[in-house]
């Protein structure tokens, strides 16, 4: 789906310049980054945890099309928190509709590492949408 959602302030981030690793809970799958080769999937913001998740085929559901319009992309992040772009109102109210948030709660869609620090997110249980209609 991907696009933009002209009812939010445009997000603000700083975009990775070197190299770092993503791993995804709780499958263990890592993706090694590469500034040059962002974006790579076409939902959520450039360089989100929503994109690399696409790029690894890790599973993060999204049903808006990652523009910050739900809260289905719900991570946690557990390592690198410190590294990602701070969290907008918007993103904030969108989580406010999210099960078992936490500090570390945030929404794969608007989550942009800077790429100082290895990342790693866990995807929640409930996130998992076992029942899908074709890719």
């Amino acid at each position: 789906m991907g696009g933009s959602n002209p009812y939010i302030e445009e997000t603000k981030y700083t975009p990775a310049t070197k190299k770092f690793k993503v791993t995804f809970l709780p499958s263990g799958k890592t993706i090694e980054v590469d500034p040059a080769q962002i974006p790579y999937g076409h939902n959520g913001l450039p360089g989100s945890i929503l994109d690399f998740s696409e790029a690894l085929k890790a599973g993060l559901d999204h049903a808006c099309g990652g523009v910050c319009a739900c809260s289905t992309c719900h991570v946690k992040i557990k390592q690198g928190l410190e590294s990602c772009s701070p969290a907008t109102d918007d993103e904030l109210d969108q989580l406010d509709e999210a099960p078992d948030i936490s500090l570390q709660s945030r929404l794969g869609c608007q989550c942009v590492p800077n790429g100082t620090m290895d990342i790693v997110v866990e995807i929640p249980a409930w996130n998992k949408n076992l029942v899908r209609e074709g890719h």
